[in-house]
């Protein structure tokens, strides 16, 4: 299982987009989650189970925590 998630952080799917790019950044976070291509900026909205089961890991936090810590 996926680890915690937050709005901001980089993550990677198991499957890649069209555009070949399987990095995206998190832009909503809920009972879905909203995914942002970094290739192409194509916006994806996916339950969160699905989420969860397509998601591979966690590439990068967001910049906020990096700059609190």
């Amino acid at each position: 299982m996926l680890e915690q998630f937050s709005l901001g952080d980089t993550v990677q799917m198991k499957k890649p987009h069209a555009c070949g790019s399987n990095e995206w950044l998190i832009t909503r976070v809920g009972a879905d989650i909203k995914i942002k291509c970094a290739a192409c900026g194509r916006l994806v909205m996916l339950d969160r189970q699905d989420f969860v089961r397509a998601a591979k890991k966690i590439l990068a936090h967001r910049e906020e925590e990096k700059e609190n810590a």
